[in-house]
């Protein structure tokens, strides 16, 4: 079965670059779908990862030299908005938005956990609507990415969430949110889930993000005021401060591994990288198979 942009391109919904169809390697639901507080006319968001071709991820391929001359610009994602599929919810139609970005753009995003990107890792399974072999190695390979590092990204994004929580001047959608509950309760929500995948992260080096569902869906109901919502957040940001020195993740992402993941994954795409990438490690064994050989036969030499 292909992928979700695959289908949307046949029917001439999207209109991707023409080798992105049949090279996407992982497509999940994202949003409030994958948070679990969806409603029956809730949109549908797709990320994923494609693998473009060879010269995109190695541009040397094409002749070209970093920093010198006219560069041309390298492929790094691939995004349309209110993608109309009236063949969708059996007739019903649906709204799809879609984001799939470049394999390297998107490991370097989940290595920096980045909170979109991270959680477009964690879904639930149910939530992944197209993966291949290279998908898979990634996704069980999830849990590298994470490391102390979260905390100050999450933070980051749940001040933000908070800050537009409380807007005075909202659009579309919002202003009548805004105008029932006193506040907009889709960015109070996000402020506290973002906090709690935080403590997740920091406490278990893992993230499940339909744990706090009912929480969630509480306050979409407008079941919190806007004071509670910040009183959360002060509270949480100490404990989360202290669980953060205390927590047994890595400072920070450990590269190396991440790129041979990464290469590997390349390499179960293209097939052999030999003309693409230098492998050190992979020179340096070889040096040390040819001095035994020398150290085998030295006395016939």
């Amino acid at each position: 079965m292909g992928s979700v942009i695959q289908r949307l391109a046949e029917k001439q919904i999207a209109k991707p670059p023409k080798f992105l169809p049949k090279n996407v390697h992982y497509e999940t639901l994202m949003g409030s779908v994958a948070y679990g507080v969806s409603t029956d006319t809730s949109d549908m968001d797709v990320y994923g990862f494609c693998i473009p071709p060879k010269e995109e991820v190695f541009p040397h391929l094409r002749g070209e030299i970093t920093g010198f001359g006219t560069q041309k610009e390298r492929f790094t994602q691939y995004q349309e908005h209110h993608l109309k599929d009236a063949d969708a919810l059996a007739g019903h139609g649906r709204e799809v938005d879609v984001t799939i970005y470049n394999i390297v753009d998107y490991f370097q995003l989940v290595m920096k956990n980045n909170p979109n990107m991270v959680d477009s890792l964690f879904t639930p399974e149910t939530c992944v609507l197209h993966i291949t072999r290279v998908g898979t190695m990634v996704r069980e390979a999830r849990r590298m990415f994470l490391h102390k590092g979260c905390w100050h990204t999450f933070k980051g994004y749940a001040y933000a969430q908070m800050h537009k929580m409380s807007t005075k001047e909202p659009v579309g959608k919002r202003r009548e949110t805004v105008a029932k509950y006193g506040y907009d309760v889709k960015f109070a929500y996000h402020t506290v889930r973002l906090l709690n995948e935080a403590e997740m992260i920091l406490a278990e080096g893992d993230l499940d993000l339909q744990r706090n569902r009912e929480q969630l869906k509480s306050i979409r109901r407008g079941e919190w005021t806007e004071a509670q919502i910040r009183d959360y957040f002060a509270k949480k940001e100490g404990e989360l401060e202290t669980l953060y020195l205390n927590s047994g993740l890595p400072v920070a992402p450990d590269e190396s591994k991440i790129k041979t993941l990464l290469l590997s994954c390349l390499e179960e795409h293209y097939g052999n990288l030999e003309k693409c990438v230098v492998n050190p490690e992979r020179a340096a064994v070889a040096l040390r198979e040819v001095a035994a050989v020398l150290e085998k036969y030295n006395d016939l030499l």
